[in-house]
């Protein structure tokens, strides 16, 4: 079960997402320094609990190490948001409070997510906005056609989540 991460875990997390490349916690502290004072040994600490928690990796160099994030923020953010909405008492209840809580560049931003999700092979970019809910079921003893995939002018995945197909959604780990 993901954990939102304390303000220290964020600040460090935040900077091994943003340069997406293996950094040293020298290089971590002094872009850190930048924002408050903060000692060398206090970052080794913290993300020496992010490798325990697996939300890094780390490999030796020399006498230091260079971590490496296991996950995206996307996927560290979905799970937190999967973690609160599966464990909602009124799942659909809990969505809809959401939503309304959403600007309406979070909404559009939700609707561009849900044009990119897979169904049934096609992208919601290439199902008609009337399509069903649920796909039309084939008669009573004959296959149900599978759809044939077409070209489509729109991405089938943000630009960001393109060759992560390993990623980790869940962290191991608390």
């Amino acid at each position: 079960m993901p954990r939102p991460l304390g303000e220290l875990e964020d600040a460090v997390m935040t900077r091994v997402w943003q340069w997406n490349r293996p950094v040293t916690v020298r290089e971590v502290l002094e872009d850190l320094q930048q924002e408050r004072s903060i000692a060398y040994t206090t970052v080794m600490t913290v993300m020496d609990n992010l490798h325990q928690k697996g939300w890094v990796r780390r490999e030796a160099e020399g006498r230091a190490y260079r971590y490496t994030a296991v996950s995206t923020r996307a996927a560290y953010s979905a799970a937190l948001m999967n973690e609160a909405w599966s464990t909602s008492d009124n799942p659909a209840a809990a969505l809809v409070a959401f939503f309304g809580m959403m600007s309406a560049e979070q909404r559009e931003a939700l609707r561009d997510a849900v044009r990119v999700v897979q169904y049934d092979g096609e992208s919601a970019a290439d199902t008609p906005a009337e399509a069903p809910a649920e796909p039309p079921s084939a008669p009573s003893g004959e296959p149900s056609p599978e759809p044939s995939p077409e070209p489509s002018a729109e991405p089938s995945a943000p630009p960001e989540a393109e060759g992560r197909s390993a990623e980790h959604p869940r962290p191991p780990g608390r």
